[in-house]
């Protein structure tokens, strides 16, 4: 008898649990606060991205390309042979 008491207890807890956290989050209340949330966001960005500094472009010809002279011939790798040949 007090096993089923037990699990009944847990049972409505879990169940006013989500109740009230489904309550809570589909409230206009918190909509509201939500979007109000977003809106301060937007505006701390559109601020903090005005006072950014902008550096100069400094990488243009950093890269310098070197010509190999040296063709060494590549080994070719065949996997699948040294399979075969393991039989």
């Amino acid at each position: 008898m007090l096993k089923e008491i037990k699990y009944l207890i847990f049972v409505l807890v879990i169940l006013l649990f989500i109740f009230f956290t489904g309550k809570y989050y589909f409230s206009d209340e918190h909509k509201k606060k939500s979007y109000r949330s977003y809106q301060n966001i937007d505006e701390k960005i559109k601020l903090y991205s005005k006072n950014l500094p902008v550096l100069e472009n400094d990488t243009q010809n950093v890269i310098e390309y070197v010509k190999q002279t040296n063709k060494k011939k590549k080994k070719k790798f065949n996997f699948w042979k040294l399979l075969d040949n393991d039989k």
